[in-house]
């Protein structure tokens, strides 16, 4: 048999008062003594009584709750830590306030927008964080429509709507910063793996290694792009479609850390020394980075406090706070021992009009 949860009935029974003056007292209101209402409260933490999310929400109070939906493929999510790392950051903030986060993986982008309407139309939820902004992405206006208070993880104040606060790094320095760093170890044949076509840093990343690459002269052919869906299984089958080429790549960039390690496993595989013949960086840094061998040079940054910074700004937004546009520290890059100097014989030298500081 399944344990029925206590009630306001309950409540009032055991502690001898009316249900009114329970209401009174669980709700802050005047109407009942101090004797009474610290009665009722001990009463209240004996019997396990929490107050209702649904009951709440009719009344027009908060639900106590955020959601988070991820539109991703499921397979790629058990693989992947950033989103882990994210969860964990958000979860601390929260749990700082008491309130539980309603989270869900769908298909696609309809069915997140629908879900939304769901939950909004059922008050399951007093906000949403809203992650993978996209080009053209629907959500933003969709979230102002409904009234729906939201916090948009990785878009810029150019790419969310106004009323909707927006938590972001800055994708196009920290490419800048790899392709640097690439550049000045020797490398003019840079490849990117990147994750999935259409999300809003997956372009700016590749906006800015085209950019790079034109900004240093470099041949259009040999500096670019591939998407891929973030999995292990499409990093690898990437790193071995361009390991076969005529000319291969003297360095790849993997847009996350699972991508890197599946790549730096073919090259291995394929008797490619790394860094000898092929150098090699991931996109955020983690212990897969660190415990590989060679060791992963890494982009580094705090992603449970990009967690806990997203999720303190959605609670700031239901207080009463303005929204606005919030960035993050830029990511650190982190040279490891899976990058060094380029030994193709095709190196030219660096570009004497280039600013060349002094890498961190």
């Amino acid at each position: 048999m399944t344990a029925r949860r206590p009630t306001i009935k309950d409540i009032a029974r055991q502690a001898g008062v009316s249900k009114s003056a329970v209401s009174f007292a669980l709700n802050g209101r005047p109407g009942v003594s101090p004797g009474t209402r610290d009665r009722v409260h001990r009463v209240a933490e004996q019997l396990g009584w929490r107050p209702s999310s649904a009951a709440r929400a009719l009344s027009g109070e908060r639900t106590g709750a955020l959601g988070l939906v991820l539109a991703r493929p499921a397979r790629t999510l058990g693989v992947e830590s950033f989103f882990l790392r994210l969860v964990s950051g958000i979860q601390e903030a929260l749990g700082a306030r008491q309130t539980a986060l309603l989270f869900q993986v769908v298909e696609d982008l309809d069915a997140e927008c629908e879900l939304y309407r769901r939950w909004w139309a059922e008050r399951r939820v007093d906000g949403v964080l809203v992650v993978d902004p996209r080009l053209a992405d629907p959500r933003p206006e969709l979230l102002t429509e409904l009234g729906l208070p939201a916090v948009v993880i990785g878009g810029t104040d150019t790419e969310t709507a106004p009323g909707l606060s927006t938590v972001w790094a800055d994708d196009t320095e920290a490419m800048a910063s790899v392709i640097d760093h690439l550049h000045r170890l020797g490398h003019r044949r840079i490849v990117h793996v990147a994750g999935l076509p259409g999300l809003a840093h997956t372009e700016r990343r590749i906006r800015c290694l085209r950019t790079e690459a034109e900004r240093r002269g470099l041949d259009p052919g040999e500096v670019r792009s591939v998407t891929t869906d973030y999995s292990d299984a499409e990093g690898a089958e990437a790193t071995r479609r361009l390991l076969d080429q005529d000319t291969p790549p003297t360095a790849i960039v993997y847009d996350n850390d699972v991508m890197a390690v599946a790549g730096l496993a073919t090259a291995l595989e394929r008797s490619v020394p790394v860094p000898g013949d092929l150098s090699i960086v991931a996109w955020d840094d983690s212990a897969l980075c660190r415990v590989t061998h060679p060791g992963l040079t890494a982009l580094v940054r705090d992603t449970a406090a990009f967690g806990r910074l997203a999720a303190q700004e959605l609670l700031a937004l239901l207080d009463g706070s303005p929204a606005r546009s919030v960035q993050s520290d830029l990511p650190r890059l982190a040279p490891r021992d899976s990058t060094g100097p380029s030994t193709s014989c095709d190196v030219a030298a660096p570009r004497a009009d280039l600013p060349n500081p002094p890498f961190p």
